[in-house]
């Protein structure tokens, strides 16, 4: 059974950085293809980064250059590095396992997703 597990959250002030972790258990994390979403209140969840099964990553606009998405096989754990948090980051932050990978580019809609973390809260004031 797959389960994620996030950590990280917290509140910082504007130009400071986090690192979300998600702890994967059920399947081999090294061979996945996996993803973070986030999600403000009154909006939609939207992908934040994605990685592929070879390591390829992409990120929309809004926070390339600023997040980057890894992984560490043996501990089984995907991270989140985020840096030069900005107030329109706040949101609530998940780490999500799709039902299957993409071939190339790993973007995904919330209806890729099979398995969802509980998600961890990221506060950025100005």
């Amino acid at each position: 059974q797959v389960q994620l597990v996030e950590s990280g959250g917290g509140s910082v002030q504007a130009g400071g950085s986090l690192r979300l972790s998600c702890a994967a258990s059920g399947f081999l994390l090294r061979d996945a293809c996996m993803a973070w979403f986030r999600q403000a209140p009154g909006k939609e969840r939207e992908q934040v980064a994605g990685i592929a099964r070879d390591g390829s990553t992409i990120y929309p606009d809004s926070v390339k250059g600023r997040f980057a998405i890894s992984r560490d096989g043996a501990k089984s754990t995907l991270y989140l590095e985020m840096n030069s948090l900005k107030p329109e980051d706040t949101a609530m932050y998940y780490c999500a396992h799709p039902w299957l990978c993409r071939v190339g580019s790993p973007a995904y809609t919330t209806a890729d997703i099979g398995t969802w973390g509980q998600g961890t809260q990221v506060t950025v004031s100005s």
